[in-house]
């Protein structure tokens, strides 16, 4: 006896269909906390972006401390303190830490805020210092500067 299932029933077009909302609501407001949260995190990771504005070198090369200013922007969504200057006349592999009395910067406090710019005045021919002598005319200097939260900024200047 061949029996046939005449009877089978499935979900209604009407259960069928709210389904198929509920999982498109749902898979819609999964997908917006993700961007949401990746946009935000991304946001914060940029904070302070450094970039040279200017640098000059002042005096001549046979002059007693003479100076460079180096003005530096910050073009970042966050404000950074800058705690070291490093120089080297070699490479970026023989930076040299500047002692605080070989430099100075405008503001004072070393903070350059969001869309502002600060300017570090280097001194050379400091006596008494880790900086002697003076610039050489049409000698490469290499700098880096370093922030309170970690991201520094290498450049080159070639003096004059």
């Amino acid at each position: 006896m061949i029996r046939k299932l005449t009877s089978r029933k499935g979900i209604s077009p009407i259960l069928a269909t709210l389904l198929l909302i509920a999982i498109a609501v749902g898979a819609v407001i999964i997908t917006y906390a993700w961007v949401i949260t990746f946009t935000g995190t991304q946001t914060q990771q940029a904070g302070a972006v450094l970039s040279l504005e200017n640098i000059r070198f002042y005096g001549s090369p046979t002059t007693v401390n003479n100076r460079t200013d180096v003005t530096i922007r910050n073009s970042g969504t966050s404000s950074a303190k800058i705690v070291t200057v490093y120089w080297s006349d070699l490479s970026y592999s023989a930076l040299d830490d500047l002692t605080t009395s070989n430099y100075a910067m405008n503001p004072s406090t070393g903070v350059v805020a969001s869309k502002s710019s600060i300017v570090i005045t280097i001194k050379w021919g400091v006596t008494g210092s880790v900086i002697t002598g003076n610039w050489t005319s049409g000698s490469t200097y290499y700098f880096k500067v370093v922030t309170e939260a970690g991201p520094y900024l290498e450049f080159t200047g070639t003096a004059p």
